[in-house]
């Protein structure tokens, strides 16, 4: 299916197209492009010009470039622009111009990729549905997802993040979205921002890009709720607030957290509801509800998403559960992996531990005849001066006294080995690296393994570890 012709991108660019080229899908990186992609040279750790060559060779439909490199041939296939990013940033906004779509944007500190592919899920079972396949939320992601989207898109959904001030407004604009959703405002980034009270005036500005009568997703449960409700009524959107608190449009009543799924009881406004979302925890509860808000706000069959939420699993690295066999002759000797190994700040940490304290072990099946829950967590980073305190309070955490033993990465997760029980501290190590090479000696038959930190911790360095040390079996579902 034609994504763009060479007219269509040059109009879109103010480029020059040359030759008569159509492209199926964009890309920016040379290593995963798939024939028929418009490479796009965008300069960051390395400058894609150096690789324009080597894409054409992949089967590159095209390349936008803002120069011609040496080693392209003559009469290659270009769209020469001024400025690649701004020639991204341009088809980003042409790709938004032309479709019909329903659009939702979300952000938040805590559960916005997550909550991206629970929307994905649901209503992909209800049109035809459009998001980037990873966490694609920046300057150049957001886009980049918008130029790939295809114009009969029926529904679409953009993540859009930050690192400092004033990067999510302009994102929101060039996505114009008819929903926008804020999971949560917490601990993160703080570097950047003098408080949280900043960071929740950013992640409010999602609401600056709302087409008319769009809708505000808000969490009402939050101190800095006001923030958000302030923005959303600036831009003239209907709020529709989701949480525990007395006063939300959507409300969770009882959240109860299984092995492998959660069974969420609420309320949409006066309509009572029951239903599982296919993970456990208590966040992917609360998210799963203002999914439900926003496919009723997009228009979409609210009951069909429900039926739908029970299918849902979390992405890769962001609280996905799996079974690890060790003993390649016995399926009953194994461990539960809990990989969430993507991102963490302190409210993302105390989810996944609650998570963690929830499972269930087995006993009697390894070496050491109890089960044991083990946490092997990695600093979280950009938290600023007051880093070294929340890491450390994550012992007080209440599901942290159900946890069995801790092994902490890094300089920053120190504060919290030393601050542990003596029965429960693990291991330290200062890299991941040093900790994976003794991963397979910290496990046991019957545990459940969470493995969590920001990702430049590399604590999937570890995750990989317990992978060799297992083999992956097929997940079997739990029926609630």
């Amino acid at each position: 299916m034609t994504l763009w012709t060479a007219a269509e991108a040059a109009q879109a660019t103010g480029g020059e197209a040359r030759g008569a080229w159509t492209a199926t899908g964009v890309s920016i990186d040379s290593r995963t492009l798939a024939p028929g992609d418009l490479f796009v040279a965008l300069t960051a750790a390395r400058d894609g010009h150096d690789f324009v060559a080597q894409a054409l060779e992949k089967g590159a439909a095209a390349a936008m470039v803002s120069r011609v490199p040496d080693d392209v041939p003559a009469g290659a296939p270009l769209l020469i622009v001024d400025d690649v990013l701004q020639g991204l940033i341009a088809l980003g906004r042409a790709g938004r111009a032309r479709t019909g779509a329903r659009i939702v944007a979300v952000t938040g500190s805590v559960g916005k990729t997550s909550t991206k592919e629970m929307l994905r899920h649901v209503l992909s079972c209800q049109g035809r549905t459009h998001a980037a396949e990873a966490s694609y939320n920046n300057h150049w992601g957001v886009p980049l997802t918008l130029a790939r989207m295809p114009a009969e898109t029926d529904y679409a959904v953009i993540e859009i993040g930050m690192n400092r001030p004033g990067e999510i407004a302009p994102l929101s604009r060039l996505a114009r979205p008819h929903v926008a959703m804020v999971t949560t405002v917490a601990a993160a980034h703080l570097e950047a921002f003098e408080d949280i009270a900043g960071i929740a005036h950013e992640k409010a500005a999602i609401c600056a890009g709302l087409e008319p009568g769009g809708s505000a997703i808000l969490n009402g449960d939050i101190e800095t709720a006001p923030i958000l409700r302030a923005a959303a009524q600036a831009a003239g959107a209907r709020i529709v607030t989701f949480g525990t608190r007395a006063g939300n449009h959507h409300r969770v009543t009882k959240v109860t957290v299984h092995d492998r799924s959660t069974v969420v009881q609420g309320r949409a406004w006066r309509t009572p509801l029951v239903f599982k979302v296919g993970a456990p925890g208590r966040h992917f509860a609360l998210n799963a509800l203002a999914v439900l808000a926003a496919v009723w706000r997009l228009g979409a069959d609210r009951a069909v998403a429900i039926s739908d939420l029970g299918r849902w699993s979390p992405p890769a690295g962001r609280g996905t559960r799996e079974r690890l066999q060790l003993d390649p002759a016995d399926e009953t000797l194994g461990i539960d992996l809990i990989d969430d190994a993507f991102n963490a700040n302190p409210a993302s940490m105390a989810a996944a531990i609650e998570v963690l304290a929830a499972a269930e072990p087995e006993d009697d099946v390894g070496r050491i005849a109890k089960g044991r829950r083990i946490a092997i967590l990695g600093d979280m980073l950009e938290l600023g001066p007051e880093e070294a305190r929340m890491h450390a309070e994550l012992a007080d955490l209440p599901g942290m006294a159900e946890l069995d033993e801790v092994h902490c990465v890094g300089p920053r997760m120190k504060n919290l080995w030393q601050a542990l029980p003596d029965a429960q501290r693990g291991r330290w190590q200062t890299s991941a690296e040093k900790l994976a090479e003794r991963a397979h000696r910290m496990i046991d038959a019957g545990d459940v393994v969470l493995v969590k930190g920001s990702k430049a911790s590399r604590v999937s360095k570890v995750v990989a570890a317990l992978r060799k040390a297992g083999r992956p079996l097929p997940q079997e579902r739990e029926d609630v």
